[in-house]
């Protein structure tokens, strides 16, 4: 490979992805490694622009070969959680800007996901209706048309999942007097089926074996946190609120995918933002705890206080091979969330944790090797949407779709704060 001088550091260009042999493109170690080192350099260095640009962009294709390549080879799927940010401020508003199919965000949201090509995609934050007509607009007028070029994706299963988002509970959840306001919703929203979920499958969901625990009250999870005022030890929810009141602010969703002969188990869920309360800390208790319930799912249908909106008791089979995703909203490092919980489900001796990188993450958080998926302004930018599979299948690749501001397609990231995580994995015969 040839060389460029910068300064007194000399980098060897770096081949793009389709002059790599295959070995070595498919192996996230390599791609990390290598990553990091011209990461730093440039970080450390202050190459010129023109420098930054070529190797970064070159660097991009060969950390995601998603970006060049049409579909996961073999055996192996592609699964990836993406916050799209597709909510309005009144019903029906989504589904009007969607329909057409010229919506800019949804059109820049469409070229990322036929960019990294997921078989199996989450999306948080897609308008949920009882006909699913936002959630098949969505596919119908932007995944299955080409845009800037890509290929069409086709996704004939596809499932809108019920969402606790304004939902009225009648109740004066806040303590202000009043009932019927937003944050009186089983889970905070201005219009019922805000910030909802779907998910998108190449492969059939099997749909009499899904469960959801949207009605899951919160007081129901052992050693629960319930919210109290510091000093007093008052509880911020009264007692008729806190024996009603539902743990998911969303929904916790098991969804059975049939892939060949094998089920993958899509654990799919987006807590609560840990802010926007007081000392009490409400939203950070609730996000704890809404984080945790995967961890006691985990642990087997010996969880029979788990009980699903079917009455059935107990957490995930033994054995069973499981994929959770969503924007956790909690990062393990930083941020106002109470991190235990996190911390402990990316320990759990049932998954794995890839750690994804990106160049975008390491441009704009000025550290090599970022992690962060999400960005809120300046020096925001945090690790929370996740895509962990189990240790019963064979990781095979994993990144964040965050692109230097060099690349000339970056700006498809400012349709959403969030960016896509996604996962590579192999079923194992």
């Amino acid at each position: 490979m040839g060389s460029i001088d910068c300064g007194v550091v000399q980098l060897s260009t770096v081949s793009r992805i389709q002059a790599i042999p295959y070995e070595f493109a498919s192996s996230m170690n390599f791609r990390l490694t290598r990553f990091q080192v011209i990461t730093a350099i440039l970080l450390i260095s202050g190459c010129s622009t023109l420098l930054h640009q070529d190797l970064l962009h070159q660097e991009l294709f060969a950390q995601n070969r998603t970006l060049v390549q049409d579909e996961a080879d073999g055996d192996a799927i592609r699964i990836a959680t993406f916050n799209a940010s597709l909510y309005g401020k009144q019903a029906g508003q989504v589904l009007a800007r969607l329909r057409g199919g010229k919506n800019r965000q949804a059109i820049d949201l469409a070229s990322i996901v036929q960019t990294v090509r997921p078989d199996i995609l989450l999306v948080n934050e897609i308008d949920y209706d009882d006909e699913s007509m936002a959630v098949d607009a969505f596919a119908d007028e932007y995944l299955e048309i080409s845009q800037n070029g890509l290929t069409a994706l086709e996704y004939p299963y596809r499932y809108a999942i019920a969402s606790n988002t304004g939902q009225p509970s009648m109740l004066d959840l806040d303590g202000n007097g009043k009932s019927a306001e937003a944050n009186d919703a089983w889970g905070y929203g201005v219009y019922p089926g805000q910030y909802a979920m779907a998910v998108y499958s190449r492969f059939p969901m099997i749909e009499s074996e899904i469960r959801t625990f949207q009605n899951y009250r919160w007081s129901q999870l052992p050693n629960a946190l319930r919210p109290t005022f510091p000093g007093s030890g008052k509880s911020y929810y009264t007692d008729q609120v806190w024996e009603r009141l539902r743990l998911s602010s969303k929904n916790h969703t098991d969804v059975p995918i049939r892939v060949g002969k094998k089920v993958v188990h899509l654990l799919a869920s987006h807590p609560t933002p840990p802010v926007f309360d007081g000392a009490d800390d409400h939203n950070g208790c609730r996000n704890h705890d809404e984080i945790r319930f995967w961890t006691d799912y985990l642990a087997g249908p010996s969880s029979t206080h788990l009980i699903d909106d079917d009455g059935k008791p107990g957490g995930l089979p033994d054995k069973a091979l499981f994929v959770i995703a969503g924007d956790l909203n909690s990062d393990p490092e930083s941020g106002d969330s109470r991190r235990s919980a996190i911390q402990t489900l990316l320990k759990n001796n049932k998954l794995r944790d890839s750690k994804p990188a990106s160049i975008g993450a390491s441009e704009a958080t000025g550290t090599a090797d970022s992690r962060a998926t999400a960005s809120f302004g300046k020096a925001r930018q945090m690790r929370i949407d996740y895509v962990l599979p189990s240790r019963g299948l064979t990781l095979q690749d994993s990144g964040v779709f965050w692109p230097s501001r060099q690349d000339h397609n970056s700006h498809w990231v400012d349709a959403t704060d969030h960016r896509m995580v996604w996962i590579e994995v192999e079923l194992r015969p």
